[in-house]
């Protein structure tokens, strides 16, 4: 505990300490009990809103494990350390990310990047397309992408975790096959 204090310790400018120490102090204890071999920091900062948000970014030899089957392990250490929080500061509303070697940006890259090509053939051929099924956190990514062009529409289709997003051309866009499309679709 002492060599992470050393290292990561200090006050925080922003984030609630207590909230920081125990993403701390959990974390250390999972990298312990696991025998990982990775390193951590933590950064904070104040939102516009008033809100903190806590990022831990992860280093070491374990990070390709980290990054492995889209990231899962990430996810799970993002979601525990928000359980955790939310049961010792139920009023607390820290946000907390966990990233590891720009993982995150890369795979936001590579969704916005297929979504610019289907919104590319939505728009040329007047017609739906579709993204295929994806998770909750990667369906944001895409819809707020693609909510900045006012020519097309997106939405989400199907039921459970993974939905497809069906991305089509918004009303009075400059495609006749427009109110057809989707007349058929919906």
């Amino acid at each position: 505990m002492g060599f992470f204090s050393k290292l990561f310790g200090g006050k925080s400018k922003g984030a609630n300490s207590e909230v920081e120490a125990l993403v701390q102090k959990t974390l250390e204890g999972i990298i312990e009990k696991a025998q990982f071999e990775l390193s951590f920091e933590i950064n904070s900062e104040k939102e516009e809103d008033g809100s903190a948000v806590l990022s831990v970014q992860f280093s070491g030899a374990d990070e390709e494990m980290l990054k492995d089957k889209k990231g899962q392990m990430l996810d799970a250490f993002q979601l525990f350390l928000k359980r955790v929080v939310q049961h010792n500061f139920p009023e607390d509303k820290t946000n907390i990310t966990v990233d590891c070697g720009g993982y995150r940006d890369e795979s936001a890259n590579a969704l916005i990047e297929r979504a610019e090509n289907l919104k590319t053939i939505c728009i040329e051929q007047g017609k739906s397309v579709y993204y295929r099924a994806l998770p909750p956190k990667d369906r944001k990514v895409v819809h707020q992408y693609l909510a900045k062009d006012p020519r097309i529409k997106s939405r989400s289709l199907g039921d459970g975790l993974y939905k497809k997003i069906k991305i089509y051309p918004a009303k009075g866009g400059n495609s006749a096959a427009n109110g057809a499309e989707d007349a058929h679709h919906e």
